[in-house]
């Protein structure tokens, strides 16, 4: 269970009943009802996960509970349970139910939602939004028209289990179930019957026509004076979502358009206006948060120096523009979990980290998010700030194990060449300082970024040494730790797949010797990290799947 389903409590706020605070467990339960549901555990603290040795339970308290909060909520399920731990002591469990149809709330009259592990109240403009996304929640598995699975799109059937069983992303366990099995586990079908995501994604084009706000497409091109000179529109209704952001892709020239840029000497390297990875990542994140119970298309809107991404809707409770590299809900659960199994998407749902630390990557801007009236627009810019930044990074890379964030804050500090911490706080969408330090991590302690001033007036740098292209000359990984070495030799292969012991080796530091990285390679296999495939000096590694 996810770390925002889940929470505990202490028994010694539940052993004077005087004095227990109803109202803020009320609360609690309000909040994981207007979200997943999720489970609270009364009696196990926060430093284990058993109960005190010896610990029994008195069936009053268990029913005081179940009665007090029916009393002070309203559309909240709930089942409280007295539950025996493995060390045979007591403890008591509350399952919350989410409601899927309507909007729990306290008696009292105020709403509450769970965003990630925190207890958020529901403001009043946010209030029509949470009513309207709760049926939106529940649109993926609702059966509107009866339609037999035997009725579907046989070739679309036929690929959604070739692609599930060919991801490297879903499990063993989940590849060998059968595939009615397949179907359930995915919500695609209710008994015999397509859900609305099976419309969506394995139905016929006829079927898919018929569902309630099925996804059209408008891709629009604008001149320097902002006159539509081309548009492109998918409204057929014959493509599901994965072959949609393909035919999107495949279908508009200008995305192969780019500049070239030197990698010094000898080489070039061209930087596309708008990177692939970017451009199917935002697509993906368009056709998974729409709300599929509202009007409205979907909009790409091209001009000379920017690419705009029109979404009907707007964004989930509890995500903003202002914490969207940090906050991710995902309004249709089992799209989303699709999404991801077959790669279309980030785990995280909103993929936002992962389109900074591209654009960032090649010099560019981060993403502009923005809250129109009824639709999300992001807004990215093909313009490459400063190519200098391209080339510092692609060092950075190989020369250290730096992580996504990493690359993202010395992408934006060394744009700005030195920047003021509450300014830097400010484009990390970030307020806590330990989240901030987590960010910048090996940065810090590598000395890649360096710090002038103290708290509010501290200021962040890159270190000249780098700018100077002195500073990677002076880095060794002849010496590098165990643990470095293998995370870089699992960022490797996460790019590399499939690859020998002596192509790793090419690719992360000719200076580490082949033995090292050999034994380490033979332990991430032994911990399950890498799989194996080959014989002898055949053997290729890959990682393994979860």
């Amino acid at each position: 269970m996810e770390s925002g389903q889940y929470e505990k409590k202490s028994l010694k706020l539940f052993n004077n009943l005087k004095n227990i605070d109803w109202k803020s467990l009320a609360k609690d339960c309000v909040c994981f009802a207007n979200a997943k549901g999720g489970c609270i555990d009364i009696s196990i603290e926060d430093d284990s996960n058993l109960p005190p040795p010896g610990q029994k339970i008195d069936d009053k308290l268990v029913e005081q509970i179940r009665k007090r909060i029916s009393e002070l909520t309203v559309n909240v399920g709930i089942n409280v349970i007295k539950v025996t731990a493995e060390n045979n002591a007591e403890y008591i469990k509350i399952k919350i139910f989410p409601s899927q149809n309507t909007v729990a709330s306290t008696t009292d009259g105020h709403y509450y939602i769970r965003i990630s592990d925190n207890c958020k109240p529901v403001l009043p403009d946010e209030l029509a939004r949470l009513f309207t996304d709760k049926p939106a929640y529940i649109w993926e598995t609702k059966i509107v028209s009866k339609i037999n699975l035997e009725e579907c799109d046989k070739n679309k059937l036929e690929k959604f289990y070739s692609d599930i069983k060919s991801s490297e992303r879903v499990s063993n366990f989940i590849k060998q179930k059968s595939n009615e099995e397949l179907l359930e586990y995915y919500h695609l079908t209710d008994g015999n019957n397509l859900t609305n995501l099976g419309i969506l994604w394995i139905g016929t084009q006829k079927q898919r026509a018929n569902l309630l706000y099925a996804p059209i497409i408008q891709f629009i091109k604008y001149d320097n004076k902002g006159n539509k000179i081309k548009k492109i529109t998918w409204d057929d209704f014959s493509l599901n979502p994965k072959e949609l952001i393909e035919d999107i892709w495949e279908k508009i020239p200008e995305w192969q358009e780019g500049v070239e840029i030197s990698e010094g000497i000898w080489g070039r390297k061209i930087i596309f206006n708008y990177n692939e990875n970017v451009i199917r990542e935002l697509l993906a994140n368009a056709l998974v948060h729409r709300p599929y119970t509202t009007r409205g298309d979907i909009f790409i809107n091209l001009y000379h120096d920017r690419l705009e991404i029109h979404n009907p809707g707007l964004l989930p409770i509890g995500v903003t523009p202002q914490n969207i590299l940090h906050q991710s809900v995902r309004r249709n659960e089992h799209l989303s979990k699709i999404f991801y199994d077959l790669n279309l998407m980030e785990r995280e749902g909103s993929g936002f980290d992962k389109i900074y630390e591209v654009l960032l990557s090649e010099g560019k801007n981060p993403p502009i998010v923005e809250e129109r009236d009824d639709r999300v627009v992001v807004t990215i810019f093909n313009i490459i700030k400063n190519e200098d930044i391209i080339l510092l990074i692609d060092k950075l890379k190989k020369n250290y194990n730096i992580s996504q964030k990493e690359v993202i804050c010395f992408g934006i500090i060394a744009q700005n060449q030195s920047i003021s911490a509450s300014e830097f706080n400010k484009l990390i969408q970030s307020k806590d300082d330990k989240q901030i330090k987590n960010w910048l991590g090996n940065l810090l302690n590598e000395k890649i970024i360096l710090t002038k001033g103290k708290t509010k007036g501290t200021i962040y740098i890159v270190n000249p040494d780098i700018l100077k292209g002195t500073f990677f000359e002076k880095t060794d990984l002849s010496n590098i730790e165990e643990h470095r070495l293998k995370s870089l030799i699992i960022e490797d292969l996460e790019k590399y797949p499939n690859s020998s012991v002596s192509e790793i080796q090419k690719r992360i530091g000719k200076e580490i010797k082949i033995k090292r990285i050999r034994k380490c390679i033979y332990k991430l296999v032994e911990e399950n990290k890498l799989k194996a495939t080959g014989v002898k000096r055949y053997r290729k590694y890959s990682i393994a799947p979860k």
